[in-house]
């Protein structure tokens, strides 16, 4: 049967909730695959990566495309654990509505809420599936209670449970009022047992009540009294959710596969495509017109994926045009033409090769050099909107376990880190690190884990260094005298600097020698010297910043002196300078802005002010939410993305921006100090 429509729909929420299992028992219901995956010792579909299986969590985003009703729903199971939530947004890109999965005794969680309102700036519509009703502590109308208090009260329940617990035996279709449940795998549809029929009615009503809305004519009949007709209701329910006035609830149980056909059901009849949102709004503050009747190819991408064996996988929507094997498409990003080989649809890890792609579908396309939010036209110059993700402001250090290995690293790394926007590498040279940044600490695991497996490398997590500076607090004079007899030419230079303090000025360097005691030409060596000396720090080894140096008188010899040695000569007079000169050490500040619950506000001033910080300002950013500003030395926050889910339970909020320096107490300077002394006495750098 040929297929009328497509739909993508993304499964987000709370890690841990069943979002994968529900995907499985859709798989298995409409006949994609034989046995319901990843239940009672059946291999899954979709968490087929390996460390998926050895952590319990989905990590990356799965495709699961099903055939209902003649209707082509590509399901995109979107990771939602805390570290690899970024897939989460990239498939809401992708997606045509999000179904949120709610746990039926936890009810809505953090991530949750996060998604929630992340698809709300997106304008996406919105479902949600109350699973595990199967399990004693669920309890779907406090779930329900939870849901409306928190995301609204445009929540109607599409279908209800029959029972709770143990008793759970199935669901109630509310709009065609009717009872369901399933037998061996079919599909039983009866009338409505008595002892729910009221519960049912007033779920019934409440769903006329929210919809009629969508539809002024029929808004002013409804409350004029006339009855809406079940023609009239099940038109009304594609529109509502399509215009986000009506968010549809479904009840279920994934392991046991019920309410999942209610929801497919719904899926088909009443969720958008993407036609029906009209224009796609660019970049550039235009919109790309996607009328069926314009051929043209537009297609962006929504997620990278580096396969160990097939390499680089980019997961694509087609927005315009209908793509075929061969196609040539230019990047705007890039301004390079990528030629589209091979076309493939993707179920878990299996791929299966199609003939064409059109638009409003998904699909994979490998061996191609394009990032996550590239958009790829016939003439390079679409550029579809910029996508959201997480802050990534957990940073660490990554060093290899053996050496000569440092460039299989750090390849590795940059390659995960294009396959994926919440990853990022670089190099900062004045520490000599290899930073990457990313969510968590899981994430940076499993990316380890992958660069040992993968890439038959392995590294380990180091301390971030931080990068400190020196100064001086008073004015100074040094002698620095060079003198080296070896049996031919010799080397002599002598030179007395004085330095003061050039605060927030920099570096300033004066010749204000006179009467030839140091010829002109050697002046620049005691500039260049003094710079390298200030390079390499005199008190901790740190660079020094803020100071003026002058050279007021030395000494020269006319045959053994030169460059080399008023350098050297110039090393050791400002090493001389410094000792008088009150040198003190600075360290860089964070300033940091926390978004947290109202009952957390507490914890988190408490931990500013026990990480040497100060609170600079509280203000209510959402009812029920403080946002904290702080101002705290870098060195107590570089695990703060940490610190803050174990101070929040995950609720926490927070972006974080270097800027400035302030002295640091006397105690931190002399363990710094030592710990230098410790390392030149070593040999150590």
């Amino acid at each position: 049967m040929a297929e009328k429509a497509v739909k993508n729909v993304t499964l987000v929420g709370q890690a841990g909730v069943g979002k994968t299992m529900l995907a499985e028992a859709m798989l298995h219901l409409t006949g994609r695959t034989s046995r319901l995956g990843g239940h009672a010792g059946t291999k899954p579909t979709l968490d087929y990566d390996s460390q998926e299986g050895a952590r319990g969590f989905s990590i990356s985003l799965s495709m699961a495309p099903v055939i209902w009703k003649d209707v082509r729903i590509n399901l995109l199971d979107a990771p939602c654990y805390p570290d690899f939530v970024g897939d989460a947004y990239t498939s809401m890109a992708a997606a045509d509505a999000a179904v949120f999965v709610v746990d039926a005794g936890d009810g809505p969680q953090v991530t949750t809420t996060r998604l929630w309102y992340a698809a709300e700036e997106q304008s996406l519509a919105r479902a949600v599936f109350v699973n595990r009703l199967d399990r004693p502590e669920s309890d779907f109308d406090s779930c329900m209670d939870v849901l409306r208090e928190r995301f609204g009260n445009n929540l109607g329940a599409i279908t209800i449970p029959m029972g709770t617990g143990d008793a759970f035996s199935g669901v109630i279709d509310c709009v065609h009022m009717k009872a369901r449940h399933l037998e061996n795998g079919k599909v039983v549809e009866e009338n409505i047992p008595a002892e729910f029929a009221d519960a049912a009615q007033d779920a019934h009503d409440t769903l006329v009540d929210l919809v009629a809305e969508a539809d002024d004519e029929i808004m002013m009949k409804y409350l004029d009294g006339e009855e809406i007709t079940q023609e009239e209701l099940e038109g009304l329910l594609g529109t509502a959710i399509k215009n986000r006035v009506f968010v549809p609830v479904f009840a279920g149980a994934a392991v046991k596969e019920e309410g999942i056909i209610s929801l497919l059901n719904a899926i088909v009849a009443w969720f958008p495509t993407m036609a029906d949102f009209g224009p796609i709004p660019l970049v550039n503050g235009e919109q790309l017109d996607i009328s069926p009747d314009d051929d043209r190819p537009v297609a962006f991408v929504f997620k990278n994926l580096n396969d160990p064996q097939n390499g680089r996988y980019s997961f694509m929507k087609v927005l315009c045009g209908t793509i075929t094997p061969g196609t040539e498409l230019m990047n705007a990003r890039t301004g390079k033409s990528e030629r589209l080989g091979h076309l493939y649809t993707m179920c878990g890890r299996e791929t299966t090769e199609v003939k064409s792609v059109a638009a409003g579908d998904v699909m994979v396309v490998p061996k191609l050099d394009v990032l996550t939010g590239d958009t790829l036209s016939v003439t390079g110059k679409v550029e579809a909107s910029e996508f959201r993700f997480p802050n990534s402001l957990y940073r660490v250090a990554i060093e290899p376990d053996a050496r000569g290995t440092e460039g299989k690293v750090y390849d590795f790394l940059q390659k995960s880190a294009e396959a994926d926007p919440t990853l990022k590498v670089g190099r900062d040279e004045e520490t000599a690190q290899t930073i990457v940044s990313g969510i968590g600490e899981a994430q940076v695991s499993v990316l380890l884990q992958r660069l040992k497996e993968r890439a038959n490398v392995s590294a380990h997590i180091v301390p971030l260094r931080i990068p400190y500076r020196e100064t001086i607090r008073r004015t100074s004079v040094g002698h620095g005298r060079h003198k080296k007899q070896t049996g031919g030419s010799g080397q002599f230079a002598d030179c007395r600097l004085r330095i003061e303090p050039n605060p927030d000025q920099g570096y300033e360097f004066l010749d204000e020698v006179v009467g030839g005691a140091i010829p002109r030409g050697f002046i620049p060596a005691i500039d260049k010297g003094v710079q390298e000396t200030m390079k390499g720090g005199v008190l901790a080894g740190y660079p020094m910043i803020d100071v003026k140096v002058a050279v007021f008188d030395g000494q020269f010899h006319p045959v053994d002196s030169n460059e080399m040695a008023f350098k050297t000569a110039a090393r050791l007079g400002f090493q001389d300078a410094v000792q008088g000169a009150d040198p003190v050490l600075l360290e860089p500040m964070a300033h940091i802005k926390v978004t947290v619950p109202d009952s957390y506000a507490g914890a988190v001033m408490g931990d500013v002010s026990g990480s040497r910080g100060r609170v600079e300002g509280m203000t209510a950013s959402a009812p029920g939410e403080t946002t904290i500003e702080a101002t705290v030395p870098y060195a107590e926050v570089t695990d703060y993305a940490t610190r803050l889910r174990s101070l929040t339970r995950g609720t926490g909020e927070f972006e974080l921006e270097v800027e400035g320096y302030e002295q640091v107490p006397r105690d931190i300077q002399q363990r710094l100090a030592a710990e230098y002394q410790e390392r030149r006495a070593s040999g150590e750098k």
